[in-house]
């Protein structure tokens, strides 16, 4: 038997070497190559057998940090994911309970907002719907995209901790998002104008975000629809719901169209002509600032719930059918998270986050209320100033100094985070917190606007 002599002196049988390399993939990542083992977190392979093995059994092991588990400690890293795991439920039990909780209050409140009769439970029933429904659903959809490979692609150059997601299904919007769809039109019976057009720009966003998922799949690259298309896409069809909206005569309580209700002293505000680009805007920012957001279990998803839930409160006196269709969607996010939560089993790809923020951007049209609209989507406003931040701070020393500094370690924001030394519970947990804070904020100004 052929054997491998260590630096310690110890011969081990060199076939456990070859059977430990052969089980892995090497990803290339700047110099180095990180070896990502099937069924375990992340290795580095090295020049000589004997470091190779040194690395592979142990002799350094900071998972969080670099994605190097020692497996001599294999039963320890276990008990830690299983932590995180519940950690990651445990979160998603409060968010779901607080949205819960708040949507019961309003419901009992309700008469004082829209003033004219109503469901008893009018978005709570449609809340606790899409969250069963996309709860059960995604639990035959989520092993039927693994069965088909629909794997998430991961940049090279990201967070490497990252590398041992690869493998995670993704195009999870496939499922949640009809079901928020389907729940809202069958409650308002199919029989509201408003909800039908917010519901057919969602879709639509979802078709364009599933085109660039199955591109990216088909290349085997994180990049699917160049991006200058892809915004084209999302500004035209912004511009569509906008003339839809001034064809289809919705009864507002304004009658008058084009206003941009406001808090007081100010009032109503006729904007006119710049209503047009204002919508064509919302679409793409929304759209990909959730796209931004998606980049840590559950971090997309929960704080899109609560965004949902913001915006179907503040709805509520002018289109309390859109104030349902606002607590489905919050229902399918949720429900959504089952599944996406830390250690997520599934991801929902641009086929989720661009229908998501279509879908905020339209209930935001439908009303004016983009004052409410922007302060729900903190995290998503955030996350997206850090790119644009990010990208103009390197642009702007390359040209003065001859090379590009950053003003951050990584962007988006989350992953700057990270590179700080935040795990990725907390990261997710912090900004759960205070998308909660600025929701409950949008809410009071959309209902004190409107």
């Amino acid at each position: 038997m052929k054997t491998l002599a260590l630096p310690c002196g110890a011969m081990v049988p060199l076939c456990l070497v070859q059977r430990v390399s052969a089980s892995a993939v090497v990803y290339p990542v700047g110099s180095l190559h990180k070896t990502v083992p099937r069924r375990s977190a992340c290795c580095k392979v090295v020049s000589t057998k004997a470091a190779a093995f040194d690395d592979v059994f142990g002799f350094s092991a900071k998972e969080e940090e670099s994605g190097i588990e020692n497996a001599g400690g294999a039963n320890a890293a276990r008990a830690k994911r299983s932590n995180w795991r519940q950690g990651g439920l445990v979160i998603t039990l409060i968010l779901s309970s607080v949205v819960f909780i708040a949507f019961i209050f309003v419901d009992s409140l309700l008469w004082r907002a829209v003033r004219r009769p109503s469901a008893t439970f009018l978005l709570t029933a449609p809340f606790v719907c899409s969250l069963v429904a996309t709860g059960c659903l995604g639990s035959y959809c989520v092993p039927l995209l693994a069965k088909l490979k629909a794997q998430q692609i991961f940049r090279v150059e990201g967070p490497a901790s990252h590398l041992s997601k690869a493998g995670t299904p993704t195009m999870g919007g496939l499922f949640f998002i009809p079901v928020g769809v389907g729940v809202a039109r069958a409650v308002t019976r199919f029989s509201s104008t408003e909800v039908a057009g917010v519901a057919a720009a969602t879709l639509v966003f979802a078709a364009i975000g599933l085109l660039d998922d199955f591109l990216s799949l088909a290349k085997k690259h994180n990049y699917g629809v160049p991006g200058p298309i892809k915004f084209l896409l999302e500004v035209v069809s912004g511009v569509c719901f906008f003339f839809w909206l001034d064809s289809a005569g919705l009864p507002s309580p304004y009658k008058v169209k084009n206003l941009v209700p406001l808090p007081p002293p100010v009032g109503l505000w006729n904007i006119g002509k710049w209503y047009l680009p204002l919508t064509a805007f919302c679409f793409a920012a929304m759209a990909n600032g959730v796209n931004l957001t998606d980049g840590l279990d559950g971090l997309a998803g929960g704080t899109a719930a609560l965004a949902f839930a913001g915006m179907a409160v503040a709805v509520l006196p002018i289109y309390p059918a859109l104030g349902v269709f606002g607590a489905s969607m919050a229902g399918a996010c949720v429900g959504f998270l089952l599944h996406n939560r830390h250690k997520a089993s599934v991801f929902m790809g641009d086929t989720g986050s661009l229908a998501l923020g279509a879908a905020l951007a339209a209930m935001a049209s439908c009303t004016g209320l983009f004052l409410p609209l922007f302060i729900a989507s903190g995290v998503f406003v955030i996350e997206t100033v850090s790119v644009m931040a990010q990208v103009a701070y390197f642009r702007y020393t390359k040209r003065v100094h001859g090379t590009g500094r950053r003003l951050l370690r990584m962007a988006p924001f989350h992953h700057h985070l990270e590179h700080l030394g935040m795990k990725e519970l907390h990261i997710v947990a912090g900004a759960y917190l205070v998308s909660a804070l600025l929701v409950t904020f949008a809410a009071h100004v959309g209902l004190i606007s409107a």
